[in-house]
């Protein structure tokens, strides 16, 4: 008899069966003695759609809603009908005595697996492989400890939970706000929530009135003194008067030092990342979305096999991780990591390790390097760049602090306090592992307290002692003006999801912490997907790197219940489905309570008096219907999208791509169709399609990796400069 392996896609699957030592290639599936692998592409199955229950609900109906399907259907998604049917054919075979659960670990990965064996009609015993990597050893180690699989039927129960949930309350609000208001509108408990904090810091910054404040500097002798209120410990007033008056009474007066205090200090390594740290931090330094990171991440934990599973929450490592950490240093040790791996592998693990945490790990540990060798030169640039990120990560957690001296100067100009700051490093440490200046949170926390006027900018300070005389010093004026809150960019809208308590109405500490402890609004897995969605939704556009509302967003805000608008919602969900997982709350009260929320949400769209109106129609005709259609603006491009939501043609009307200008070389626009097609940029070069293909056909543009390859390949193989080659074959030595 044989074990059914169910991994989640082709190319664990392949990993699984390599180690299992299955080598027979079979319909959907690899075949050896003792085991068979499958393998799911995702989700192979889902919740039905409404349609699926009754004809009634084909059309979108407002006196049809709510729907509350019971029980609810499944059905095998479309597009991977196929794999389902091949899946299904090994779950029945007669040789097959058990199945073994190889899906990713954590509550979404229990609903892939459970949701194809319920489709399937499977009775067989069930067995789960929950491991962190998909490195040979880490297979290995885990086919050795396999569970029994219904100790996870809580888990599965809690997924179910979250899905049938946000069936009930997605769909029926989305349908009921379309119905309502003739337009395409949707809402979610954390897409809408998500907009709701963008509109609050849009809100923020359109009612920010900018004051103007003044300070005070002295120059002289290699040294810049800043002034400071002794009464606020502020570096700024708000009073012009009061700083003129100061400057006035102050110049030509006697400076002296009065205080001169050296403090040592140490920071530590940043933590480790987490899937949302890691995305926050692409963002910044690369330009990349969520989901272009997510999507690197996957690539080099699925097919380069050198970084741990990414959907991760915790930026700690479990104690049982650390035996591994020398071989993943190993490993990783190559290159430009060769020198910085050498030395961390003399650190000694045996004590307390500040990164070593097992009450700070649920599913997964911290994204780190597996112990697979690695070959950086199979990598493209963008992954390069993400594993470079993670490795200089996990070598800075093993070396010691970064050890300065702190060194401040009080000096006193007519009874007035001046201070100066500056340090000298005693220890690199931990900054030793990256080549780059790099900011830890005390680095960014003393820029925002010199943003903010509370701290001061670091200097190179001259030898001074204390009742010294400083001669010389010219004071001068400083203004500037208070600055509105920043729009949102990626980085800052993942960082606001993940910790979403400020812009909480209720300002309840319990749900504050649950909303700590659950990861915020969304998971790992999802925030990426959900900002996605919020741009092809049409409610979300970009300005440069700036997120914006659009007008249909400020409306949809407006028309929605007001519950739905907040974390709170959130908070609350998460916080009993944590609990159907423990097994300490049952899966009937928490969905008893949905329906009632689901009616109430219904109730309160139906009754709401608000309006929507389309404030972006243009003169152009939809092509099909005749009616006007509506300028819309994507992630990164322009479209026009038919006001019939039934009809629902678009089309494109142009594109930022990745053609760069010949004049300023920032990306340029494609605007048009066929043969009229033109490239625009903001500097103002035009350029046609055809005239672009052909410089850039002149430029070499043409040569694909594998031209250049066979090039390469070639000039291997051919004799080089062959009458100098005889000539020096004729000498004798």
């Amino acid at each position: 008899m044989k074990a059914l392996v169910i991994a989640e896609k082709p190319s664990v699957a392949r990993d699984i069966a390599r180690v299992l030592k299955c080598g027979k290639k079979i319909n959907g599936a690899i075949e050896g003695e003792r085991y068979i692998v499958t393998w799911g592409l995702g989700h192979l199955v889902t919740l039905a759609d409404p349609e699926d229950y009754d004809k009634k609900y084909k059309e979108w109906k407002m006196d049809v809603l709510p729907m509350k399907p019971v029980p609810f259907k499944l059905e095998v998604i479309k597009q991977t009908g196929k794999q389902f049917a091949a899946v299904k054919t090994q779950i029945h075979r007669k040789d097959v005595n058990e199945i073994i659960i190889a899906t990713d670990a954590g509550r979404e990965g229990e609903l892939v697996a459970r949701l194809i064996l319920e489709k399937a009609g499977s009775k067989k015993p069930i067995k789960r492989l929950w491991i962190s990597s998909v490195t040979d050893k880490a297979i290995r180690e885990g086919f050795a400890k396999l569970k029994n699989g219904h100790e996870y039927d809580s888990l599965y129960d809690a997924a179910m939970c979250r899905a049938e949930a946000d069936w009930l309350v997605g769909i029926n609000a989305t349908r009921a706000l379309t119905c309502k208001y003739n337009a395409q509108l949707s809402c979610g408990r954390v897409q809408t929530p998500t907009l709701a904090m963008i509109a609050k810091r849009e809100e923020k910054i359109r009612s920010f009135v900018p004051e103007g404040y003044y300070g005070m500097i002295a120059k002289g002798q290699n040294i810049m003194l800043t002034w400071q209120d002794q009464k606020s410990k502020s570096y700024r007033s708000f009073d012009k008067e009061k700083m003129t008056g100061l400057m006035k009474k102050l110049d030509g007066q006697k400076a002296v030092v009065e205080e001169i205090k050296k403090t040592p200090k140490k920071t530590y390594a940043p933590p480790l990342y987490d899937l949302t740290e890691l995305q926050r931090e692409a963002n910044q330094r690369f330009g990349y979305s969520a989901k272009e990171t997510l999507n690197i991440m996957q690539r080099l934990y699925e097919n380069h096999k050198v970084l741990t599973y990414p959907r991760t929450d915790s930026r700690y490592l479990s104690k049982d991780i650390v035996p591994t950490i020398k071989d993943r240093l190993e490993a990783c040790g190559t290159g430009p990591y060769r020198k910085l791996a050498m030395t961390a592998q003399k650190k000694d693990l045996s004590g307390k390790l500040a990164f070593v945490n097992d009450a700070k790990v649920s599913d997964h540990h911290a994204i780190i390097p597996t112990e697979q060798f690695v070959d950086l030169s199979h990598m493209t640039n963008e992954e390069r760049k993400i594993y470079d990120l993670v490795v200089r990560r996990f070598l800075a957690v093993l070396y010691p602090s970064f050890e300065y001296e702190q060194t401040q100067i009080m000096v006193k100009v007519g009874g007035e306090t001046f201070l100066a700051s500056g340090k000298i490093v005693k220890a690199q440490g931990w900054r030793a592992a990256y080549e780059e200046e790099v900011y830890s949170d005390e680095d960014e926390e003393e820029e925002e307290a010199y943003e903010s006027g509370k701290g001061l900018k670091g200097q190179t300070l001259p030898e001074l002692e204390k009742g010294q005389e400083i001669k010389g010093l010219v004071l001068s004026l400083t203004e500037g003006k208070t600055k509105p809150p920043a729009h949102f960019n990626e980085a800052t809208l993942l960082s606001a999801m993940e910790n979403p308590t400020a812009y909480m109405e209720s300002h309840d500490k319990a749900m504050a912490k649950t909303l700590g402890e659950t990861g915020g609004l969304g998971t790992v897995a999802t925030r990426a997907d959900i900002i996605e969605k919020l741009f092809k939704s049409f409610l979300l556009e970009k300005r440069g790197k700036d997120i914006y509302l659009t007008s249909k967003a400020k409306q949809l805000l407006e028309l929605v219940p007001e519950e739905l608008k907040q974390p709170e919602l959130t908070a609350d969900w998460e916080m009993r489905l944590s609990q159907i997982a423990k097994g300490k709350l049952s899966r009937k009260d928490f969905m008893k309570d949905i329906d009632k929320y689901t009616d109430q949400v219904v109730s309160e769209i139906k009754a709401g008096a608000g309006t929507f109106r389309h404030d972006n129609l243009t003169n152009s005709k939809c092509p099909r219907c005749g009616k006007r259609m509506l300028a819309v603006k994507g992630k990164n491009s322009e479209m026009l999208v038919c006001q019939d939501r039934e009809c629902g043609y678009r089309e494109t009307v142009s594109r930022t791509t990745n053609a760069r200008c010949p004049v300023c070389h920032k990306k340029m626009q494609l605007k048009g169709r066929g043969d009229g097609q033109i490239f625009v940029c903001v500097c103002g070069h035009k350029e046609k399609l055809t005239s672009f293909q052909e410089r850039r056909k002149k430029e070499g543009a043409g040569v694909s990796k594998k031209d250049v390859q066979k090039y390469l390949r070639q000039q291997k193989d051919e004799p080089v400069n062959n009458p100098f080659a005889d000539a020096l074959a004729k000498i004798k030595l």
